[in-house]
């Protein structure tokens, strides 16, 4: 909101189920948080962020080899009869 007020970031209202939101650029955004903050504070967040979704295609992965590794012992064992 302070940035919105100091005319540094451009945005849309809008909403959503009677909900209201603001739009911001992305690009502004991150601009103002290095500003405001500093490009450590940014990188920090961006590298969270990152490190979440590689953490969670990481556990689908291995919950996916679990589910081929015991359909393939599912087979093996129909075929040796």
């Amino acid at each position: 909101m302070e940035g919105i007020r100091a005319g540094k970031l451009e945005y849309r209202e809008g909403a959503i189920w009677g909900n209201p939101y603001l739009r911001i650029l992305r690009s502004q955004l991150e601009q103002y948080i290095v500003e405001k903050l500093g490009a450590d504070c940014l990188s920090s967040s961006k590298n969270r962020t990152e490190l979440r979704k590689i953490k969670k295609e990481m556990a689908d992965l291995k919950k996916r080899l679990g589910d081929l590794q015991a359909r393939r012992t599912e087979l093996e064992t129909t075929m040796k009869k």
